[in-house]
């Protein structure tokens, strides 16, 4: 496959080249190749494919020519050659080898050619290089201002290499050769002054004196009649060497034209959207332990590591050696070294609770940096190719934690040469020391100083020192383990009556524990043990319980869920957990465990296992029901709960949607842990519900990836064979693939839907199936289907007394009405709707009703009520956050009124919409 530029806009394959279509279509495609592996915006492309105002439907156009463009690819076999159309928010990026695309292979053969020493070898490469061109660049196309100017700067490129060539053959002394070169495209450009000058010259050196003295007054008369002026100095100083007969000084033969050419000029694309804000400084570090001592030799090697250019430093030991500690305090010392930043991300390598996709950490280091979450790609690798183009520039520290292979590692490597990434493993990983020259830095124990320094960071200086033989004799029984000492110190800690000698004794006496003391994995779970065995009954009972979390945190309400207590009890159970450094408090009420810590936990009493589990679950339905409920008032519940649900003691109480939307963000990885976690133990009943309970946040970011974690919730659906649950889930997840676009895919998920909700007798669930399914069938034309879908749902949500979701049938029916061209059939049914709110319903949901009616007066040619209408819809989507029915109801207005107001209003919505900062 090969993607052309200099030329015809076109796509060859083996079958032949690919069918593209209209001008327009290829101007897409040459502005997402201009910026291959960049997101291309889509006020960009607007403007690659329309040199005035765009039409008010640009975007539907858009999205056409991509969908068809997508369609030929696959017919290409392109994902066999690694090209791929990807949607990045609000804007189309097209992933793909540079190596396809010949402009690329073309300044990389100019390249080469100007590093060769021999001139025969620099011709040959000069010669395939231009061998490329097979027309004007970017011919076929619809040449937008922004496209001009890239075709421009190829041409411009082209002639720079015609000139190297010709500069190429009179260094092996073929001047002829050189010259009838040159006057091919003197003649093309006759007012270009350097290819005349250079022609001169090259006939000069033929012997062809006369030929080049003519071809000087023939530009000089060209230059006085079309431009006005007189040959430039280069051209003038050709010609008086010519006339004197001297020989081609060496400077003017090494350079033909009066600008070095010694850079290729590479295509001009419009300026890329600043996906790091000037002022972004990412920072994702967590606060430096506290207690740090030693490790001076290892800070040393780690610093030293740390100062070749893009360096990986890796950090290895065994468990609970102190491995993310040293890296953590070794960042927060060296901070001003990165002024750009410092990401982190803990890769529970070595955790059973699962390691979070290489997806999701690209996506929070993306966030960190600025992107807009519409921006971010959905695939690993384009995601990580984004990150590794922005952080080409920048100055920044990447810690990954707990890593356990050496993939994972390269997912994640930044792009720049000045960044410096600390990896943390337990394994060697000498693949990455292979591909990547990792720098490892060996971690072991604290030998006896350094461990009673230790032991004196947590208890005070005066007590270990009053206590010196005892305090070296408790680090040598802790066998150096800092995670060991840590414990220990704890214990003495909280308790000041105690001597060390009497704990050192206590130590001494537990000769099966001691032998776990040593370096390896098992040392933690003896020190953990010393400390759990003194806990009151209530936190040692929560403790225990808190090892079958499958989450990365927990709060009071979590952790009496899994307990089977109440959130106040919980809560004093932490603080004791906290004292005694089994958990830690990373923010106000938001609690975490080490994970060696919590594989201990768990082992306490591994049968309580699935009824803590089953108690978590349960608490994250009825939390996220009770998020639902604040987020979407008056709305139906999206399923009904198990037949053995254990409701919680209490459940979180949310003082807005705000609130609630927040928590819904903030608990989407644990929510897809526990949803991990109950397939693992059966419970697909549970996990299918965890997934769908999340529909507000996937209402409204819908295009936020959400489509693989709903193929696991039907997967969970059918495993049970429940109709209802899939009925339910395929709804959803139709919704959610025709927002994306992916209308076909949208069908087959939806087309059983209907029927699935009519074997459960579920009336409301196929009405809100039907609506669905209609708004895709509208989008694909079939206006009739989708109208008596619409008005069976409309009919099936009266009968059940439930005006939010005829409501929402009525819209669709008067949408389509407007559409099929019947504006007072529109009006009607939308004052209809309307009728029944607004104490039914949003305000969102009523801003598109008022848009459908002024869209509707607007076609009657009543423009007065037909503003009036528009201006309170957009007042009301504006009011409520809801962008998309803002940028809806101000298009429209936009076509009968010019307001200024209204087009800055437009295009802010717009810019919200993409994610982009006003």
């Amino acid at each position: 496959m090969e993607f052309r530029l200099l030329g015809t806009v076109s796509v060859d394959t083996r079958r032949g080249p690919l069918p593209l279509g209209p001008a327009k279509r290829r101007s897409l495609l040459a502005a997402l190749l201009l910026s291959a592996n960049t997101p291309v915006p889509m006020h960009r492309l607007t403007a690659c494919l329309w040199d005035d105002e765009p039409p008010s439907q640009a975007r539907g156009v858009i999205q056409g020519h991509v969908s068809r463009l997508r369609a030929l690819l696959a017919e290409g076999d392109a994902e066999a050659y690694g090209v791929e159309l990807l949607t990045a928010g609000d804007a189309y990026a097209l992933r793909l080898p540079e190596t396809l695309v010949d402009a690329q292979r073309f300044e990389e053969l100019l390249t080469l050619a100007r590093e060769q020493r021999d001139p025969a070898d620099a011709v040959l490469m000069l010669g395939d290089a231009l061998a490329l061109w097979r027309g004007p660049a970017l011919g076929g196309a619809f040449a937008g201002p922004p496209l001009q100017a890239a075709a421009h700067s190829l041409e411009e490129s082209r002639l720079s290499a015609v000139e190297q060539l010709a500069l190429a053959y009179g260094r092996l002394g073929e001047h002829h050769r050189a010259a009838a070169v040159l006057r091919t495209e003197a003649v093309a450009h006759p007012l270009r002054e350097s290819l005349s000058a250079a022609l001169m010259t090259a006939l000069y050196q033929a012997g062809r004196q006369s030929e080049a003295l003519d071809w000087f007054h023939r530009t000089r008369r060209l230059l006085a009649d079309e431009l006005g002026i007189d040959p430039g100095r280069e051209l003038a100083d050709a010609y008086g060497l010519i006339l004197r007969g001297d020989p081609v000084p060496e400077l003017l033969a090494a350079r033909p034209q009066a600008e070095p050419v010694a850079e290729p000029v590479r295509p001009p694309v419009p300026p890329r959207p600043a996906l790091v804000p000037a002022e972004a400084h990412a920072d994702l570090l967590p606060r430096a332990p506290r207690g740090f001592h030693g490790r001076g030799a290892e800070l040393a090697a780690l610093g030293r590591a740390a100062a070749g250019e893009a360096p990986v430093c890796l950090v290895t030991g065994p468990a609970g050696v102190g491995k993310t500690a040293l890296a953590l305090w070794w960042a927060h010392r060296n901070a001003d070294a990165f002024p750009d930043g410092r990401l982190f991300a803990d890769l529970h390598g070595f955790s059973d609770t699962g390691e979070p996709a290489v997806t999701e950490v690209l996506r929070e280091f993306l966030l960190a940096l600025g992107v807009p979450p519409r921006r971010i790609p959905e695939s690993a690798a384009a995601a990580a190719a984004l990150f590794r183009t922005l952080t080409d520039r920048l100055r920044l520290l990447v810690v990954l934690d707990n890593a356990r292979d050496s993939a994972t590692v390269r997912a994640l490597l930044p792009g720049g040469a000045d960044c410096v990434t600390v990896v943390t493993s337990r394994h060697r990983l000498e693949g990455l020391i292979a591909s990547d020259a990792a720098r490892p830095v060996p971690l072991g124990t604290l030998d006896a100083q350094d461990g009673t320094a230790l032991l004196a960071g947590v208890l005070g200086e005066e007590r270990v020192a009053g206590e010196p033989v005892a305090a070296r004799r408790l680090a040598e029984l802790c066998g150096g383990l800092p995670l060991a000492l840590r414990v220990t110190a704890a214990r003495l800690a909280g308790r000041p009556q105690w001597s060390l000698a009497h704990l050192a004794d206590e130590l001494a006496d537990e000769r099966g524990r001691l032998d776990h003391l040593a370096v390896d994995d098992t040392g933690v779970p003896a020190a953990l043990r010393l400390t759990v065995q003194h806990l009151p009954g209530e936190a040692a009972h929560h403790f225990g319980r808190l090892g079958h979390h499958p989450g990365t945190h927990f709060d009071p309400y979590t952790a009496a869920a899994l307990a089977g207590t109440d959130p106040p009890a919980a809560a004093r159970a932490l603080e004791r957990l906290g004292a005694a450094h089994l958990v830690t408090e990373t923010a106000p009420g938001r609690w975490e465990l080490h994970d060696l810590v919590r594989l201990y936990a768990r082992g306490l009493d591994p049968a309580t296992g699935p009824q803590a589990l089953t108690g978590v679950l349960d608490h994250y339905i009825a939390t996220a029901l009770a998020a639902a409920e604040t987020a979407q008032p008056g709305g139906e519940p999206c399923f009904a709960l198990p037949a053995d649900f254990r409701r919680p003691s209490a459940v979180r109480d949310f003082a807005d949607r705000a609130e609630a939307m927040g928590w819904l963000a903030a608990e989407r990885e644990d929510l897809a842990r526990a949803v991990t976690a109950a397939r693992a133990a059966g419970l697909d009943d549970r996990a299918w519900r965890i997934i769908l309970l999340q529909w507000p946040q996937v209402v409204w970011r819908s295009r936020d990836n959400w489509v693989p974690l709903l193929y696991t919730a039907l997967e969970c659906a059918q495993s049970v064979d429940d109709p209802y649950a899939e009925s339910r889930v395929r709804t959803l997840l139709g919704w959610v693939l025709s927002e994306e676009g992916r209308l076909a895919d949208a069908l087959t998920l939806l087309e059983p839907s209907p029927a699935l909700a009519r074997r459960t007798a579920d009336r409301l669930g196929e009405a809100t199936a039907l609506i669905n399914l209609a708004v895709v069938q509208s989008a694909q034309g079939d206006l009739d289907a989708a109208l008596a879908n619409c008005t069976r749902a409309a009919s099936l949500a009266r009968e059940e007394g439930n005006p939010h979701t005829e409501i929402l049938a009525l819209l669709h029916i008067a949408r389509t009405h407007l559409t099929s061209g019947a504006p007072a059939q529109a009006l009607r049914v939308a004052h209809t709707a309307l009728n029944l709110g607004p104490e039914h319903e949003e305000a969102a949901r009523t801003s598109l009703l008022h848009t459908v009616s002024g869209e509707a007066h607007l076609a009657l040619g009543n423009e007065p009520e037909a503003l009036h209408l528009l201006e309170r819809a957009a007042d009301e989507a504006e009011s409520t956050g809801y962008d998309e029915g803002a940028v809806r109801a101000l298009e429209a207005l936009l076509r009968i009124s010019g307001r200024a107001d209204h087009r800055k209003r437009h295009e802010e919505a717009v810019r919200r919409l993409a994610g982009e900062d006003l």
